[in-house]
């Protein structure tokens, strides 16, 4: 018995290492690599490493097992990454088509007020989530595109941003707000990196200039959910989106404006930075 599992365990190691470069080869995003890499491990460990012949009841075990765990899109992230193993790895046939629908939901994001904008702004106490914070607000950005941006992405001259390997892979030109402009200038001129927007924060400000990677994904997560627990706000705030969008300029605010909140803390933003990176 022994040998039987020491030897699909190696197996396995051997396909997965394939999946892997497949996956790579095929130019997937980095979510979705590791998103299919994830479901092939835990099918994996389901079915202890001996997973090149499922039928079609072990595969309805699996998600009827799976589904009292995780949500359906964890289900279907698992599906697809396991029919990508199928076809490029063992180069077999799907043998399970149609097993999951899905139900159809549409839900409301929560809004986020300009007002409830700026608290959670002058909340945040470390700098470079102060204004990434910011930046993805009017910008309008994902996190992902957020930490992805570059020095060279910020076009001053035109009033854009170029944003790269967006979602489908694609790049899309977005407009740069005048105060989102000078706010990140002056941002850089702190850390001075010469490709990153937003270096890595390991090596504090000294260390700033020569980081090799952006910001941690998983600790700009961890301070957003801090700040706005210190907020006191009660929102959901995954798939929380902004009540208005940031104007492309903003000279001249009219006192009865619902942006002028947001408008006080880019003034406040304007001021000589006091805090360290």
């Amino acid at each position: 018995m022994e040998d039987i599992s020491a030897v699909a365990t190696t197996n396995f190691d051997t396909n997965y290492e394939l999946h892997q470069k497949h996956l790579t080869l095929k130019g997937l995003q980095p979510k979705t690599i590791e998103a299919y890499s994830r479901a092939v491990r835990r099918v994996g460990d389901y079915f202890a490493h001996q997973i090149d012949d499922l039928s079609e009841s072990d595969l309805l075990d699996y998600f009827a097992d799976l589904r009292e765990t995780h949500s359906w899109s964890s289900l279907k992230l698992d599906l697809y990454g396991l029919k990508f193993y199928y076809e490029h790895v063992l180069k077999k046939p799907w043998v399970a088509p149609g097993l999951i629908k899905p139900p159809r939901s549409q839900r409301l994001p929560d809004i986020v007020t300009v007002e409830e904008t700026e608290r959670i702004f002058l909340a945040t106490q470390v700098l470079s989530y102060r204004v990434f914070f910011f930046t993805l607000y009017s910008l309008g950005l994902r996190l992902g595109e957020g930490l992805r941006l570059t020095v060279a992405d910020i076009d001053g001259a035109r009033g854009r941003v170029h944003i790269r390997d967006a979602k489908g892979n694609k790049d899309r030109l977005v407009p740069l707000p005048t105060a989102t402009y000078q706010l990140l200038r002056r941002f850089w001129q702190r850390h001075r990196h010469p490709v990153l927007l937003f270096p890595n924060r390991r090596g504090g400000s000294a260390g700033a200039r020569t980081a090799r990677t952006p910001l941690d994904r998983g600790g700009v997560q961890k301070a957003l959910k801090a700040v706005v627990e210190s907020c006191g706000l009660k929102k959901t705030f995954r798939h929380t989106v902004c009540a208005t969008l940031m104007p492309r300029t903003w000279s001249r605010p009219a006192s009865s404006s619902p942006r002028c909140s947001a408008f006080s803390a880019i003034t406040r933003f304007s001021r000589p930075f006091a805090t360290p990176i």
